[in-house]
């Protein structure tokens, strides 16, 4: 039998029986749709209180814990994300007066960006209000009920990163 057979008969084998893997399907549906809802919500929120994009917010966060500022490539990393986008967000920032841009001390080619005091100021009140918001997105859940949820995702977190890894469960 050739390669391309077995290829196609696994992949029929799979279609044939769906219902094998339905549980975990449903259980990534309902992951991905959970996080897409609050994610939209926060989003619409940000925009509408602070005229501030997601991403933006997510930049100024990370440089809020990193008050003697970051290169852009750390930035990136941090928010796994494109040079290229975080880039384009700090300039936006600056030009906005929320960020400072300097040369690094001990590398003249790398920019280091820190929020400046307005820009701390204006994330902190943002980084408040958005704390208001989770806390209200999750009002209908009980402390118990919050606590199993971390439990169990913890879990689920630990399951995919062996599967990332190549381990067997």
């Amino acid at each position: 039998m050739d390669e391309a057979a077995v290829i196609f008969d696994a992949e029929t084998k799979v279609a044939e029986r769906p219902a094998d893997h339905e549980a975990e399907l449903r259980l990534w549906l309902r992951l991905l749709t959970c996080s897409t809802l609050i994610e939209a919500e926060i989003r619409r929120r940000l925009r509408d209180a602070f005229d501030v994009t997601l991403p933006r917010f997510d930049l100024m966060a990370q440089l809020d814990k990193a008050p003697s500022g970051m290169t852009l490539g750390e930035l990136s990393r941090r928010m796994m994300v494109s040079n290229g986008n975080v880039t384009g967000l700090a300039e936006r920032l600056v030009e906005q007066g929320l960020l400072d841009r300097r040369a690094s001390p001990t590398d003249r080619r790398v920019q280091l960006v820190s929020l400046t005091a307005e820009g701390r100021r204006a994330f902190r009140t943002m980084a408040r209000t958005h704390e208001d918001w989770i806390a209200e997105i999750f009002a209908g859940l009980e402390p118990d009920d919050i606590e199993a949820l971390m439990r169990l995702l913890a879990k689920a977190k630990g399951s995919a990163r062996k599967a990332m890894s190549g381990e067997t469960p």
